[in-house]
């Protein structure tokens, strides 16, 4: 008997904490919303097309800029991509240098060694060319330098005190959309673990959606990154701090990757598609620049520090199982995407109870069926039940600073969450390893 009270007394403080951690979520949750509509949020100016990158240019020399910093990484450098602007900026007698050494989830060294070659080569302006982990150490270097500062210092909200020095971006992966975002990630030398800077001046000035930069993305990446760009789409959907704005642009970009993700991940060549799912990225950034994100990225980011997996194919093995979590507390919300972007049928186009749950049932069947058909992955080499406590603790922590849930899920709800992920990866690592046996 005296068991049994004192595992009621637990439970109930457990639910006690839990009541208090949302309340002050949905509070922080409410304070976000308010400073997306007293602070204003620039938009990029936008060139979309095959001409687009020397429009940029254009737009960057009339400005007044005449030394630019370009931030790539190795490999896209060795591929060459960055020719398509330097060759015309050298055509128009516009000086640049070049800083190559980004890598996956840039840490402060990376941002602190092209800060100082930009400052040494007295640069006035950047150009980011690369997927989210350039244009984001590209966006920490510009504000760094506009501020003398050290990019630590820029860490949290609204930390600096003066603008960027001008930022223009070229995304070579239809992903992250963080030409379009107010914050940059930056992860910990040590840990790995991921800091947070927002600010809306961080806002590149213009970006360029050009279709031929992005074809040469290899499949498997044109697969991740495609679903970044959904993640980004459904959560801000769900958001409770979602708008009439927001919704637009979510489910546009749900629209355009359910259709073109496919073609474009079996044809990579196809233009049309590339620039679709660029526009797509673009206005999913939108979106959830405002309505922000959820439980997907805060477990998927967790997962990246902890064993060094790609963004992208971290949102795609965490996407079903939260969708799954969500599908009760946003059925209404799921229900109506799904009629916004043509998911269902016409017949079933009628509102009721058991029809949206259904069409909420097909909506996240078809997300399931889209991350197979795409063959992304679903292992985790490494992945250890020991390590869930501290995942689950530091997930919790980035909804409730950041944002607007439908669901405020307790630690062994999100836990529950990564044990049908090593489920899932276990039974995917043995079903290899028979048939390496078979074979």
């Amino acid at each position: 008997m005296k068991k049994q009270n004192s595992i009621s007394r637990l439970v109930g403080n457990a639910g006690l904490q839990h009541a208090g951690y949302v309340a002050v979520a949905k509070t922080r949750a409410k304070v976000l919303k308010a400073f997306s509509y007293v602070i204003p949020i620039r938009r990029p100016m936008l060139f979309v097309g095959e001409s687009a990158c020397h429009e940029l240019c254009d737009m960057l020399i009339n400005e007044g800029s005449t030394n630019v910093f370009i931030v790539t990484d190795a490999v896209l450098n060795k591929l060459g991509i960055p020719a398509k602007v330097t060759e015309y900026l050298e055509a128009k007698n516009i000086s640049y240098h070049v800083y190559d050494g980004v890598t996956p989830d840039p840490t402060f060294t990376v941002i602190e060694e092209g800060l100082s070659q930009s400052i040494a080569a007295k640069c006035d302006a950047i150009i980011a060319i690369g997927g989210g982990s350039v244009i984001d150490a590209a966006k920490m270097m510009a504000m760094s330098q506009g501020n003398r500062c050290e990019p630590k210092q820029l860490i949290g909200i609204l930390k600096a005190r003066k603008p960027a020095i001008p930022l223009y971006c070229v995304p070579t992966t239809a992903g992250t959309g963080s030409e379009a975002t107010l914050g940059a990630v930056v992860s910990d030398d040590k840990t790995h673990q991921k800091a947070l800077s927002i600010d809306p001046r961080m806002v590149p000035l213009a970006a360029a959606i050009d279709p031929v930069i992005m074809k040469g993305m290899p499949a498997h990446i044109t697969a991740d990154t495609g679903i970044d760009v959904l993640t980004h789409a459904l959560e801000a959907w769900m958001s409770v701090n979602a708008s009439v704005e927001t919704d637009y642009y979510a489910a546009s970009a749900v629209k355009s990757v359910m259709h073109y993700l496919p073609i474009v991940y079996k044809d990579g060549g196809d233009l049309k598609a590339r620039e679709a799912m660029g526009v797509a990225a673009h206005y999913g950034g939108i979106a959830f620049n405002k309505a922000g994100l959820g439980y997907v990225h805060a477990i998927a980011h967790q997962l990246g520090a902890y064993y060094r997996i790609p963004h992208g194919r971290a949102n795609a093995i965490v996407l079903p199982y939260v969708l799954d979590v969500n599908r009760q507390a946003s059925q209404k919300r799921l229900a109506a995407l799904a009629r916004k972007t043509g998911m269902v049928k016409t017949e079933q186009a009628a509102e009721s109870d058991s029809i949206d749950s259904a069409i909420t049932d097909h909506l996240i069947a078809q997300v399931r069926e889209l991350i197979t058909d795409l063959n992304i992955d679903p292992t985790i080499d490494g992945l250890q039940t020991s390590d869930f406590d501290n995942i689950a603790k530091a997930a919790a922590k980035e909804v409730s600073d950041t944002y607007a849930v439908p669901l405020y899920l307790t630690a062994s709800e999100i836990k529950d969450i990564l044990i049908k992920i090593k489920q899932a990866s276990d039974h995917c690592m043995n079903d290899k390893t028979e048939s390496t046996k078979v074979a």
